[in-house]
């Protein structure tokens, strides 16, 4: 990696605008690919995105904005990924550039549904990019207090320390810590369960629960993530580490958390459907229970608070009779 690296991030939503702006208060110039031709001439003019967190002033003299996505590639060697795993080989099926040199730096939370990869082993196995020169973007760290510069956290995993901490480095302002890690698994398979855990939680509060069901239904939770990563990847690993346990808590508790906010939709009686278009964004919990509960079948965790979400997701169980079957089950 050259020792000053050129660095691009890709993907136009809440947290690539909030990973745009931490970086961009690190480097004197920064890529940014986003599809949408015309918030990019909005962003250009204005310095906010106008669709999310736009409370966000963007210094634009800094960044270089295009919709291409091989003309970004091609002019950085480490890229942020922080576009939906949902939509992640839709736009990676447009691009020619060659990645295997690439530094990859993931900040997605959730699971290829077209191969039912966590990103790091999509990149690996359909990109040819090494795994050594993957990195993971782990919290608890929502978009919206980046935005408000409140003091938090991020943990950036890699099987190479000494990039993870050239990333960390990258991203580290007076409101944001970091942290290293070589658990790219566990790291990624936790950000993903964490999603499913915060569409339990929306979907109790939207059932009524109070708060001390809350409080068992996360405290199983956090032994669910730790069953299912000890069988996929059984490492030494601290599952009460905020990389962990605190994103857990940030994502399932949060009044920013988009997927506890669909789960709390779903709890009211919304169908899947009309919540996804209310909210205009992703929860990428969605996709991703249905991904965790297949690889899981190769596994045999024991995971209920999962497999609960998925009956009321995918088998339209309703939630009001699958969360009092799942509350027998919990300790």
């Amino acid at each position: 990696m050259p020792q000053t690296p050129r660095i691009a991030v890709l993907g136009g939503g809440s947290w690539a605008t909030a990973l745009v702006k931490l970086l961009s208060e690190n480097v004197a110039r920064l890529h940014w690919y986003m599809r949408n031709e015309k918030n990019i001439q909005h962003i250009q003019k204005h310095q906010h995105n106008r669709y999310y967190i736009s409370s966000i002033t963007l210094d634009t003299d800094k960044i270089v904005l295009s919709s291409d996505i091989d003309e970004v590639v091609e002019q950085a060697d480490i890229l942020v990924f922080a576009i939906p795993a949902a939509f992640l080989q839709a736009a990676l099926d447009k691009l020619n550039a060659d990645l295997s040199d690439k530094i990859i730096v993931s900040a997605i939370k959730g699971i290829v549904p077209e191969q039912n990869q966590i990103v790091g082993e999509y990149f690996h196995t359909q990109k040819q990019v090494p795994l050594e020169h993957f990195c993971v973007i782990s919290g608890p760290c929502h978009a919206e207090e980046i935005a408000l510069e409140r003091l938090s956290y991020l943990t950036i995993a890699s099987q190479d320390t000494r990039q993870a901490r050239t990333v960390a480095q990258l991203l580290e302002t007076h409101y944001l810590k970091t942290s290293i890690s070589d658990d790219i698994y566990g790291t990624e398979y936790s950000a993903v369960l964490k999603n499913v855990f915060a569409i339990a939680s929306g979907i109790c509060h939207g059932l009524g629960y109070g708060d001390n069901f809350q409080a068992v239904l996360i405290s199983n939770a956090i032994q669910e993530i730790k069953r299912f990563v000890n069988a996929v990847h059984p490492i030494k690993r601290d599952i009460k580490s905020s990389a962990y346990l605190g994103d857990l808590l940030v994502t399932a508790y949060s009044q920013f958390s988009r997927n506890r906010t669909f789960g709390n939709m779903i709890g009211k009686g919304y169908s899947v459907k009309s919540a996804q278009l209310e909210m205009n964004m992703v929860a990428e919990g969605y996709y991703a229970v249905k991904s965790i509960y297949e690889i899981n079948k190769h596994y045999r965790a024991e995971m209920p608070i999962t497999e609960a979400v998925y009956n009321i997701l995918y088998e339209r169980i309703s939630p009001a009779v699958e969360v009092v079957l799942l509350s027998d089950q919990l300790r």
